[in-house]
């Protein structure tokens, strides 16, 4: 899959722009706040139709206008087609081959990207949301069915939510349309749990050996789906509904005192088990910094084996947060694989020998001029 034209209007702060872009690496370089990760955003908006960077949409407009445009032209191995977001403040027009999509999750997946961001590093010791986002990125890309049932969960959550914080200590509790709730929500998490773990452990299969040869076989790196409720065993696929319907019954006096839903896949996590040990306490910064090139590169190999297509990789700035050994690593993986879109302050002192051959592109106040290659 690659990308080969991007033409944004009234995007953050580019007015008008329009690019195209060869097959192999293409460098962004620039001062910082010019608007290099605004293109990575932009082609990042046209996989999942939201922003990694934001939730308001209004931001990605540009000063006093009232819409934003994003448009690219997709090469596959078979076809090319178009591609068109719009944004206003009512919400997202999708346009897949210039027909207008009924659901933004119709639209979704239809570019497939990997993005790398320095933020990506905090992965292993961040927030468990940190992981739940990484997991839900890439398989609602790869699997639109799952962002359909991660959707639906969301919507239920939150209207469960509503209802403890509104009824649960009161008279006014009805317990009967509590349930029906309840069990809608759960029909969704098992959907989502089951291709959360088949997800998880797909990665960890493709991770292991590379991470084995990226630590010159020291260490063994293994991923685990870790449940917000221990004495659900997830695994049990056929009895997973009716253990999740006693979990919630079980905790439900405690929802009603907090307001909130306490169990379920909003509240998963991820573990990266290091030697047998928790990444997260016992693993090095070098050793985590492998871990996560480790899961990109996997993540590389997993789309490629689900969609048949190799994606766009984004890399934000991340070369700057990586020692040689692993900028070469890196770059070494995905050449003559993966169209690169790379950002970075200056191109001085890059030990890339795609240099040669790269695209180079010089962004300065929301314009873009194309230089020559190293």
């Amino acid at each position: 899959m690659k990308l080969k034209q991007l033409k944004l209007q009234h995007y953050r702060n580019y007015a008008d722009l329009s690019l195209e872009f060869q097959d192999g690496l293409t460098i962004l370089t620039g001062e910082n706040a010019q608007g290099k990760t605004n293109l990575l955003e932009a082609i990042f908006l046209l996989s999942l139709a939201k922003s990694h960077r934001t939730n308001h949409d209004q931001e990605m407009i540009q000063w006093q206008q009232e819409t934003a445009r994003v448009e690219a032209l997709i090469e596959t191995d078979y076809y090319e087609f178009p591609l068109e977001l719009i944004l206003n403040k009512k919400g997202k027009i999708a346009k897949f081959n210039h027909i207008e999509q009924p659901k933004l999750s119709a639209f979704v997946g239809k570019l497939n990207t990997i993005l790398f961001a320095p933020e990506d590093l905090q992965l292993i010791k961040g927030a468990p949301s940190l992981r739940r986002r990484f997991i839900d990125s890439e398989l609602g890309q790869s699997h639109p069915v799952y962002l359909g049932h991660l959707m639906a969960y969301q919507r239920l959550l939150k209207q469960r939510n509503s209802y403890l914080k509104q009824f649960g200590r009161s008279n006014q509790f009805d317990a009967l349309y509590f349930d029906i709730l309840t069990e809608q929500l759960i029909d969704e998490a098992v959907q989502v749990i089951k291709q959360r773990l088949d997800f998880v452990d797909q990665l960890s299969l493709l991770a292991h050996p590379i991470h084995q040869n990226l630590s010159n076989q020291r260490d063994e790196l293994f991923l685990h789906y870790v449940s917000s409720v221990p004495q659900v065993d997830y695994r049990q696929v056929e009895t997973l509904r009716t253990a999740l319907l006693q979990a919630f019954k079980d905790v439900l006096s405690r929802e009603k005192e907090q307001g909130t839903t306490l169990i379920g896949p909003h509240r998963d996590d991820i573990s990266f088990q290091l030697n047998d040990k928790k990444a997260q306490f016992f693993g090095s910064q070098g050793q985590q910094r492998t871990i996560i090139l480790s899961l990109k590169l996997a993540e590389i190999d997993l789309m490629k084996q689900v969609t048949g297509e190799y994606p766009v990789l984004l890399l934000d700035d991340v070369l700057s947060e990586l020692d040689d050994d692993r900028q070469h690593l890196l770059m070494s993986y995905i050449e003559h694989k993966v169209q690169t879109f790379l950002t970075t302050a200056t191109v001085k002192g890059l030990k890339l020998h795609q240099l040669k051959q790269a695209d180079i592109y010089y962004v300065k106040q929301g314009t873009v001029s194309k230089g020559e290659s190293m």
